[in-house]
């Protein structure tokens, strides 16, 4: 009996990988709209979805950005101005599109475009500190994802959005994780409410990976500019030498930072290619091996680990 429990599970198995292999036929004449194509993934994506033969349209922040990017892919791809926070440019390039794929729709809708914003203690921030992150990371990827679902229906294409492990493991304070952890939530009723008209819809999850977003020079500048507005009381109960060792942490992790970018852009490729993508990918050796699985502990195993990694306060009762 066992054995034939084994073999079921074997055959399982091998059923299952084989249909995750299975790829969509003809890919030349399926257009594909990427968000934040100036650096990073999405760069990388347009560059690599050029390459394999999908009408590629690259929503870039800046000029220069999508003038670089022209100048290393084929005469397909076209490169769109877009500020996902501005409405206006969000419809006016919506309507954009819809003119230039015409009655073939959207295959494919990558929402990459993404910032940090500030990582610091919650009671170091306002609320202004929270709105850039929110406004890009959520409303802005809502935004394109409601004006570009026409599109994609009309196709019977695929949604892709980039989370990230901030979605499913808050690491520090600040926009960034709220943001994501609501990307998680929309995704989720997005791929739901789409079933029924044939749109898939994927998340990606990366852990850490060298992008701006990674940059540990930039994170530790804002957060000292922080520091040095705060109220004498919070410098107290955190104590002088606090920011020094913070940042110093920071750096650390700079040791655990994925550099193959390509990885991510993999996961794009199979949510784009498959016959069968995933609802879910989570990317990076970091992700699958500590954060994904931390996610799902209980939470005092979760604070834990987590607060073992800060520094301590000089004086927290110091109120």
């Amino acid at each position: 009996m066992l054995f034939w429990m084994l073999a079921l599970v074997i055959l399982w198995g091998i059923l299952w990988n084989y249909k995750r292999q299975l790829k969509i036929s003809d890919i030349t004449d399926k257009y594909i709209f990427i968000t934040g194509c100036d650096k990073g993934f999405g760069n990388l994506a347009a560059k690599t979805f050029d390459q394999r033969g999908f009408r590629v349209i690259a929503a870039c922040l800046t000029e220069s950005g999508s003038t670089a990017l022209k100048a290393e892919t084929s005469e397909r791809l076209h490169t769109v101005l877009l500020d996902v926070t501005n409405p206006e440019n969000v419809r006016q390039t919506a309507q954009w599109v819809k003119n230039h794929v015409g009655e073939k729709g959207l295959w494919g809708l990558i929402n990459n475009a993404g910032v940090l914003g500030v990582l610091a203690p919650t009671d170091w921030l306002t609320v202004e500190h929270y709105r850039e992150p929110i406004e890009v990371n959520l409303f802005g990827l809502i935004n394109v994802t409601l004006h570009m679902l026409p599109l994609v229906k009309k196709a019977q294409g695929r949604v892709i959005n980039v989370s990230s492990i901030g979605g499913r493991l808050a690491l520090g304070g600040g926009g960034y994780a709220p943001s994501k952890y609501a990307v998680e939530g929309f995704n989720d009723c997005l791929r739901r409410d789409m079933k029924a008209f044939g749109v898939q819809v994927s998340c990606i999850e990366p852990g850490f990976f060298k992008t701006e977003l990674s940059d540990v020079i930039k994170s530790a500048e804002k957060k000292l500019a922080i520091w040095k507005h705060l109220s004498p009381d919070i410098k107290q109960q955190y104590g002088e030498g606090y920011i020094e060792k913070s940042l110093d942490k920071l750096k650390v992790t700079r040791l655990f930072v994925n550099l193959d970018l390509s990885l991510v852009v993999e996961c794009m490729d199979h949510a784009l290619t498959s016959l069968f993508p995933k609802t879910r990918y989570t990317v990076g050796k970091d992700a699958k091996t500590f954060w994904i699985p931390l996610s799902h502990m209980p939470a005092v195993l979760q604070d834990f680990l987590l607060l073992k990694q800060k520094v301590k306060l000089a004086n927290p009762k110091a109120v």
